[in-house]
């Protein structure tokens, strides 16, 4: 259940928050294997997790640039700025 919603996150968000996430995920990455080599990592399932989430956000941008998936509207607000 936690993925679903995870993903429901992902999804409403807009491109560059999702590259933004994709960024810090990356570092967050970087940090956990270095902690990982210099046996300081004590959950190394955060590793796991982390790639996960990089590889989730990737596929909502890819899905999107090739149209198949639509950003969703976060709020009626953002629908009346539209017009």
């Amino acid at each position: 259940m936690k993925s679903t919603s995870l993903m429901t996150g992902i999804r409403e968000s807009s491109n560059d928050e999702l590259k933004d996430r994709i960024k810090r995920l990356e570092e967050e990455l970087f940090q956990h294997r270095l902690k990982r080599y210099t046996n300081q990592l004590e959950n190394t399932n955060l590793i796991k997790h982390a790639r996960r989430e990089i590889a989730r956000a990737k596929s909502v941008l890819s899905a999107r640039a090739a149209g198949l998936e639509q950003q969703a509207a976060k709020s009626p607000e953002s629908t009346e700025s539209k017009e």
